[in-house]
């Protein structure tokens, strides 16, 4: 019994070590690891070389209905549902995973990662607690971010659809839209 413990624990441990590395704030360790405030803020301390960030999380839906937060934030879902699907893990174990493979597929394309394993993780809590859904865009087929009360019959993406000032300027983050 006692080897199972300190299995658990370690486990713990490493989740904790893992998620810091990544870039999670310290709420997201206490929510998704049975450790004390005390012995995380060591944690984060020792893996991180620095304090955590301090105040709040992120809890608006609303950075993630923008349209370049939008298509980072569907990219995770859809990655995070297949590998809910195809894989029995942990939710902790599958956000993670879900996040490295999110992280791999922005830097095959040269892009700066807009979402933070953080934020990942609110994601999964709002669409877990039915306040973001994910949607079909009615053009492409892809599966998006939306809220819930989104009318899916004639929803069109942002891929498909792009702002007016859409990859305008050095702030528009690197994303390419391909002209007509």
């Amino acid at each position: 019994m006692r080897s199972k413990s300190i299995l658990t624990e370690a486990k713990q441990i490493d989740r904790a070590v893992t998620l810091i590395q990544l870039g999670a704030r310290l709420q997201v360790l206490e929510s998704e690891t049975d450790m004390s405030y005390e012995r995380l803020l060591r944690l984060y301390k020792e893996v991180s070389g620095k304090s955590p960030s301090k105040g709040q999380l992120p809890f608006s839906t609303d950075w993630f209905m923008t349209w370049q937060p939008n298509i980072h934030a569907s990219l995770f879902l859809n990655i995070h549902e297949y590998l809910n699907k195809v894989a029995e893990i942990d939710e902790i174990d599958t956000i993670i995973k879900a996040y490295r493979l999110y992280l791999e597929q922005t830097q095959a394309q040269g892009l700066e990662p807009l979402l933070s394993v953080t934020r990942a993780w609110r994601l999964v809590k709002f669409i877990d607690n039915g306040m973001l859904t994910m949607t079909k865009c009615s053009k492409c087929g892809g599966h998006f971010v939306t809220h819930p009360h989104e009318i899916a019959k004639h929803f069109v993406c942002g891929m498909c659809n792009p702002p007016a000032r859409a990859g305008k300027g050095k702030a528009a983050g690197g994303l390419h839209i391909p002209q007509h």
